[in-house]
């Protein structure tokens, strides 16, 4: 029996709109070609896992472009890739009385504190394991081992919604039931499969 439900935040929560910053930075003159170097280059990684924070992963992106970037101005373009999921929030919001539900997700700082701030996301659920704050990642096995441990989680009493297959298979290998969502009424039909009351509107949804 499912009691606990874990969503990840970007691309569950919250739809990403990345396009936007690529094409500021690149039009700043900074190489943007092969994405996965350069995030690999500025070490989003190290970010994610709270090593770095969020105003020095600023600079080095700034000291990448020809010339001087505005710092408010980029501080604002890195914020600015965030669009609330509104049936997602209500889901989330929804279960809240019948389940414990519970965020865990790879973000930094400063992304966590503009979620927080803009849409309420560490008050809209009982509890988040934030990766910068626990220093692990998604999928490795030791950010699910950190939020079984913060919040008394049962594996095989937890559903992880998540968008991107490697961290839904990581949650599998752990012992949790996951969710790849890719809609809301995808992820609604999975978690009536797996037993869960869901709230309405969502409840009468075929």
């Amino acid at each position: 029996m499912i009691r606990n439900v874990v969503f990840d935040i970007g691309g569950v929560l919250v739809r990403l709109r990345y396009q936007r910053f690529i094409e500021y930075l690149g039009k700043a003159g900074i190489d943007m070609t092969h994405l996965p170097a350069w995030l690999a280059q500025v070490d989003l990684e190290a970010h994610e896992r709270g090593e770095i924070p969020g105003a020095r992963l600023l600079e080095r992106i700034a000291a990448m472009a020809p010339q001087p970037l505005d710092p408010h101005e980029l501080h604002r373009q890195w914020l600015d890739m965030f669009e609330r999921c509104d049936e997602m929030f209500d889901l989330a919001a929804g279960l809240m009385g019948g389940y414990r539900v519970y965020l865990l997700s790879n973000i930094g700082d400063l992304h966590w504190e503009h979620l927080d701030t803009r849409y309420g996301v560490g008050s809209l659920v009982h509890g988040a394991c934030a990766s910068y704050q626990v220093g692990a990642i998604k999928p490795t096995t030791a950010i699910y081992r950190k939020a079984e441990s913060m919040f008394g989680l049962d594996p095989a009493a937890t559903v992880f919604i998540d968008d991107l297959p490697p961290n839904v298979a990581a949650a599998v290998d752990c012992g949790w039931h996951a969710i790849h969502h890719r809609d809301a009424r995808g992820t609604c039909g999975e978690l009536r499969g797996l037993g869960v009351r869901l709230p309405p509107p969502f409840s009468h949804e075929a």
